[in-house]
């Protein structure tokens, strides 16, 4: 189990590098904030537990080269900081992932290994260059140093909000985010409800809580969704251990819901957002319009964007319908 003193140590490591979100204030009747990770570094929360894992390696670890799979968020993020700390990166991308994460991967330096979208061949095929090539790898969340990077996001919120967090939600994938945060929020602000969201399409990690114990789903049923962020075919042991102590509940959200959010951010906050960037947001409405089983206590309400690195033509046809 993580701790704050984690996420503290973490916020001291990506200090000067990440950059401070800031919470921004959203036209809705509510007092509701967006913590807008998609203004991040990389576009996205996943550069705050790359930076904050590379950091903990030493300059010998790191010389080794790194190594990463990735839909292509946490693959970017471990590419940018593998850059920055001038260390060698090889990331594996499955088929389905948005080209734009592909381009943008390789920008940074990494090269890059294609591989089929199950997230078992994923890990095979990382695993092989790590055993090759004697690289360090990188998890996209399973790993104390991940979650405590991406906990800084809520360390910052509850800064911000001076503790007074009446709900927060989070979009849930492998489980990164939602460890990392509600772990800050639980010990900053533990009057607050902290709601996990995944698409109704990929909602492995629902399962799993209502369940209390870890679901994996095919990648066939998890690829169904826009949200190509959450297609996580289940979440990690470590995570789901700190989602089950300190989260109160997922929501699952429909296709339908995460465009309507999209198109909303960009029509009504002027903000550019990936689909599970968007989960946050939709599951708010969902809430709102008594589709869950959830309700929202009264107070500041935060939703998080995790990111808005989002193909062109996705982005076109959520605008237009």
């Amino acid at each position: 189990m993580i701790e704050l003193k984690d996420i503290q140590a973490a916020a001291k490591n990506i200090k000067g590098v990440a950059v401070r979100t800031p919470l921004i204030k959203l036209p809705l009747e509510d007092e509701v904030y967006a913590k807008p990770e998609n203004l991040q570094k990389t576009n996205s929360f996943k550069f705050r537990g790359a930076y904050n894992f590379l950091s903990n390696l030493s300059a010998e670890e790191r010389s080794k080269g790194l190594v990463a799979d990735s839909s292509g968020n946490h693959a970017q993020g471990v590419a940018c900081a593998a850059h920055l700390f001038g260390a060698d990166a090889k990331i594996v991308i499955p088929e389905n992932a948005p080209p734009i994460k592909v381009e943008r991967t390789k920008a940074w330096g990494a090269s890059v290994v294609r591989s089929p979208n199950a997230s078992e061949d994923r890990e095979a095929a990382a695993a092989v260059i790590v055993e090759s090539d004697g690289r360090l790898l990188v998890p996209p969340f399973n790993h104390p140093w991940i979650m405590a990077g991406q906990g800084t996001a809520g360390l910052e919120i509850a800064e911000d909000l001076d503790n007074n967090v009446a709900n927060i939600i989070i979009c849930l994938g492998g489980g990164g985010l939602l460890s990392g945060i509600s772990t800050a929020i639980r010990a900053l602000a533990p009057q607050a409800q902290i709601l996990g969201v995944e698409p109704a399409f990929a909602a492995d990690g629902k399962a799993s809580f209502e369940s209390g114990e870890v679901q994996k789903w095919s990648a066939e049923q998890v690829t169904r969704t826009i949200a190509d962020g959450a297609r996580t075919q289940q979440l990690g042991d470590l995570t789901f251990e700190v989602i089950k102590a300190r989260v109160d509940g997922i929501v699952a959200v429909s296709e339908e819901g995460i465009t309507d959010a999209m198109r909303w951010f960009l029509q009504e906050a002027k903000l550019v957002v990936e689909p599970t960037g968007a989960m946050a947001l939709a599951a708010y409405f969902a809430i709102k319009n008594n589709e869950t089983e959830f309700q929202l206590k009264e107070g500041p309400t935060v939703v998080i964007i995790s990111g808005g690195n989002i193909d062109p033509q996705v982005l076109s046809e959520a605008a237009l319908s």
